[in-house]
């Protein structure tokens, strides 16, 4: 036994370090949680992510990108006596109070201000009700079709929930938004406040930022059905991740254990350059019989060590094409699979003009087959 013993503590100390690491993975005490790749929203770590669950105050991610889409930052809100009034945190508006829709956004971000979001909800849309529908609609827009919003707030609603892996979708897509990710980096802010001689200070309810050095957002939130939730981004050498913990009565470590996890166990690789040629395809009556096609953006991928090399890749073009092709023309895809599930994607463009053959030009091309 004693041998036995001896072989296998020699074998495990010989594995490689990748292997014998590739084992781990985080205990986080979240009811539900993801960490996806903000670039491609590969999953790289679930826990319950398809669980429909209440997200609390991180519904406000939400609210912030209709604000923003919006185009309207710039305008004046007058807020109304019901949204001064609605319960739970707040910047403390007074009805009738002016602000910038970009001061309530920081408000909502930064405070966490159910007043905030209530304002912004009835500017936009009228009423609290239209603006949830707008919410649940651009959501299923971005693929969180497990998703329902009752409020702009997230305060306790029978039928306001969403997974975490929809909330990952939904974060992703903001952290897209120059002007989410500004905001939600900001530590403090100054808004205006009617009636006073000084302003208001909104202080970043964000501790990430604090306690973790690659933390660049999001959102907290917290109900008693929800208990503790949090979104939480981070960006290390340009590589980003999103981490959604739901129900997490340790939100700040397990956010932490998820994002080491992440920078630790995978790496990101180039698989693709901008400008590379990928393929040629056929083209009918153009004045040339084909077009290469070369890559429309640089495609990376998070991969686990020895990943590249099981990855598939298919074309998916509409051969033959029609001329007149205009070089930088999108014409299909190169799609990318870990066996028969589609990871990412990259447009197939046009490397160079190919014209349209007059009717000498497909004569004579019809009379050369001939002879």
């Amino acid at each position: 036994m004693r041998k036995i013993l001896a072989v296998l503590l020699l074998f495990c100390m010989l594995l490689p370090a990748g292997l014998a690491v590739a084992m781990e993975t985080p205990d986080v005490t979240a009811r539900a949680a993801v960490l996806l790749d903000q670039e491609t929203g590969r999953i790289l770590f679930s826990k319950n992510a398809h669980e429909r669950l209440p997200m609390a105050s991180t519904t406000k991610i939400m609210t912030a990108i209709l604000a923003i889409e919006s185009g309207r930052l710039d305008e004046m809100v007058t807020v109304s006596e019901y949204a001064s009034l609605v319960e739970g945190s707040g910047v403390d508006l007074d009805a009738g109070e002016q602000k910038t829709l970009e001061e309530l956004l920081y408000g909502l971000m930064l405070r966490s201000g159910n007043d905030a979001a209530t304002a912004i909800a009835e500017h936009l849309a009228g009423s609290v009700e239209k603006f949830a529908r707008q919410m649940t609609r651009r959501a299923g827009e971005l693929g969180a079709a497990q998703t329902r919003f009752e409020n702009p707030h997230g305060l306790e609603a029978e039928n306001h929930y969403t997974t975490a892996y929809d909330l990952g979708i939904i974060a992703v897509y903001a952290m897209s938004l120059p002007e989410f990710r500004e905001v939600v980096a900001t530590p403090e802010k100054r808004i205006s406040w009617t009636g006073r001689p000084y302003d208001r200070i909104l202080y970043n309810q964000n501790k990430l930022l604090d306690m973790y050095k690659y933390a660049d957002g999001i959102k907290t939130g917290w109900t008693t059905p929800a208990g503790r939730c949090f979104v939480g981004s981070s960006n290390k050498d340009g590589w980003g991740l999103v981490a959604v913990v739901l129900n997490a009565p340790q939100m700040w470590e397990d956010t932490i254990e998820l994002m080491e996890f992440g920078y630790s166990y995978y790496h990101w690789e180039p698989l693709v350059e901008e400008g590379r040629q990928l393929k040629s395809a056929q083209v009918e009556r153009g004045t040339a019989d084909r077009v290469t096609l070369v890559a429309g953006n640089d495609l990376g991928l998070p991969l686990k060590e020895n990943e590249a090399d099981v990855l598939r890749y298919e074309f998916n073009v509409a051969e033959p094409l029609r001329a007149p092709v205009s070089a930088g023309e999108e014409v299909g895809t190169m799609e990318v699979y870990f066996g028969t599930q589609r990871i990412a994607e990259v447009p197939l463009v046009a490397a160079s003009d190919v014209g349209r053959r007059g009717l000498f030009g497909a004569l004579r091309n019809f009379f050369g087959r001939l002879f």
